[in-house]
């Protein structure tokens, strides 16, 4: 486990200060499984483990808590929290509902030919990893994605809105990659986003991005079946309806 945080830690050395950096570090881990779902945090270990003290370990813990992502109990630790099922409905819909509107008015108002040309590299990056099957590098650019379209529209804030609700939806999108989701499927679903907008058709960047964001509905019940000790097994409704396009 540490070998793999240090190798986040490095890859974070231009990211701000100690305390972002830790915070950043701990959030990916948990999202790419480094720190699995029900697994105790030692905030001496990890403070050791980066060489800091441990009240920057201590903030960290306490945002990773406002995000859901771990768990603080007193006088018992610090636990990372299994997934939630429905934090991962509500953010999904949140997700949905912002970027739907986003690439609709992309389409509506143009984008600077400098984003769409960010755009289209990144989805060339994202080809890129088809072939190795390099997921984490995938998932940094499927992030990197979203939010240059968010930002190529203005919308910032809103970028920000959805980046603090989709800590649960990301461990999700995360494991689906693999697998659920191939990498293909989803470029092919960003270069349909990109081309809609680039066609300045409203109507059809809106549905290709609300087909995207809906991808997940496919995938969570299979997810929830082969990984049930990664999830909150006391959520059990059925996703059957849900899981319709």
């Amino acid at each position: 486990m540490n070998t793999s945080l240090q190798a986040l830690w490095q890859d974070t050395r231009d990211e701000g200060s100690v305390r972002q950096r830790l915070h950043q570090v701990l959030r990916q881990s948990i999202i790419r499984m480094v720190l699995a779902p029900g697994q105790a945090l030692s905030e001496k270990e990890i403070a050791e483990t980066f060489a800091v003290s441990r009240q920057p370990v201590r903030e960290a813990f306490i945002r990773l808590s406002e995000a859901g992502l771990v768990e603080v109990r007193p006088q018992r630790g610090t636990y990372v929290v299994r997934i939630s099922r429905q934090a991962v409905l509500e953010a999904r819909f949140v997700r949905e509902a912002v970027e739907v509107a986003v690439a609709r008015e992309a389409a509506e108002c143009g984008l600077a030919p400098r984003t769409l040309g960010e755009l289209n590299e990144l989805i060339e990056r994202q080809r890129n990893c088809i072939e190795p099957q390099d997921h984490d590098r995938f998932f940094l650019l499927d992030e990197a994605f979203h939010r240059a379209l968010a930002l190529g529209t203005g919308h910032t804030t809103a970028w920000r809105v959805t980046e603090d609700v989709k800590a649960q939806l990301d461990r999700v999108r995360y494991l689906s990659i693999p697998d659920s989701t191939p990498i293909l499927k989803l470029t092919d679903q960003h270069q349909a986003i990109v081309d809609a907008i680039a066609a300045r058709d409203p109507d059809l960047a809106a549905r290709a991005m609300g087909l995207h964001q809906q991808e997940i509905l496919q995938s969570l019940p299979e997810l929830m079946r082969r990984f049930p000790e990664m999830f909150d097994t006391r959520q059990t409704p059925s996703l059957v309806a849900e899981a319709r396009p």
